[in-house]
């Protein structure tokens, strides 16, 4: 997996670097401690350091090592949170810390360089996120439902119908929803001109797993199921009410849909298509600033809906006394070292 760093271009990665500072730790000494506040993100220069957490029965577990060209706190960068891993220094390491006050300021200059400096962090967020979804279906859960066997349309919305208005006057219900939070009149407008409407009856799909992303959809009333599917079965993920975002991880990697989006209540969406989803992402606007800053958060709460499905199955297997099982789960939960304080919930 591509680490943020590795995601940036010679330009931005100096603008990065000028906001640095340099940090030097001798073996044996710690860089971070397990429930500490977060404070940004560390950069290994040379030498290693490994994460460690404490298991329920004092035993000390390795989660993560990281080497030179390492990074680990990348969403410290976002908001604020608390460490769950210690993190000590296993020979002298050099390095740099960037606090997220300073990469916060980086970021809201309008330049190329700091947008595509933002633009890699919410890639490795979507990386980190693909990662721990992945590793929580190899887990069967009580929940899980056989895979659907029927055919899949190619595209499911091919034949739906899209318009500009509804009977439902959406325009002043926008500023509620949490996705438009801090935006104003104009930049609301600024987002819904890019898109259509679209009315969508319980049961009806929105896109497949495996579908190439064509467009971004907003929830503006009703609800989109996520289901991700794992070899032979079916787990619900996410329900996702107004006001939340769907399909942008695809749309921002140019990549396949990793999941299944299903309307469980009827639902109006906002549907942006790729092309113009990428001109607001990558525009200089104060539309699309706050657009950028809106999935990032997305991103955030999307983590720590994993997080406590982690933290459930870790339970479960604890309650089974599978060790192995609830060992390897509790690595996977620790290596993040870092979590945003709404995920910690």
């Amino acid at each position: 997996m591509q680490t943020f760093l590795d995601r940036l271009d010679r330009e931005a990665r100096d603008l990065l670097m000028a906001v640095a500072r340099p940090i030097t730790h001798a073996k044996g000494e710690r860089l971070i401690r397990y429930g500490d506040a977060s404070r940004g993100a560390y950069l290994l220069k040379d030498g290693s350091c490994e994460a460690t957490v404490l298991m329920p029965g004092g035993e000390k577990l390795t989660v993560a090592k990281l080497d030179a060209g390492g990074v680990f706190g990348e969403m410290a960068l976002v908001e604020r949170g608390t460490c769950t891993a210690t993190v000590t220094a296993t020979t002298k390491l050099n390095g740099w810390f960037i606090e997220r006050d300073d990469f916060r300021s980086l970021v809201a200059q309008r330049i190329p360089a700091a947008l595509r400096m933002q633009h890699a962090l919410t890639l490795a967020l979507s990386d980190k996120l693909r990662q721990l979804n992945a590793r929580v279906l190899e887990v069967a859960s009580p929940e899980d439902k056989p895979k659907a066997g029927a055919e899949r349309e190619a595209d499911p919305l091919a034949k739906a119908g899209r318009t500009k208005k509804t009977e439902f006057d959406v325009r002043p219900f926008l500023p509620h929803l949490p996705i438009f939070e801090g935006f104003d009149a104009a930049e609301i407008d600024e987002i819904l001109a890019a898109g259509s409407l679209l009315e969508l009856a319980r049961a009806h799909a929105v896109f497949f797993h495996g579908q190439a992303s064509s467009a971004v959809y907003i929830v503006l009333r009703g609800a989109v199921e996520i289901r991700a599917r794992h070899a032979t079965r079916e787990r619900r993920m996410a329900v996702l009410g107004p006001g939340q975002i769907l399909g942008y991880m695809s749309a921002l990697e140019k990549g396949k849909h990793g999941s299944d989006a299903l309307v469980c209540e009827d639902a109006l969406l906002l549907e942006i298509a790729g092309k113009d989803f990428e001109r607001l992402y990558f525009g200089s606007s104060p539309a699309s600033a706050r657009l950028r800053r809106a999935i990032q958060g997305t991103l955030l709460v999307s983590l720590g809906q994993t997080n406590r499905h982690l933290t459930r199955l870790i339970s479960l297997a604890r309650l089974r006394s599978a060790d192995q099982e609830s060992e390897a789960l509790e690595r996977v939960l620790a290596s993040q070292i870092v979590w945003t304080l709404d995920e910690g919930a």
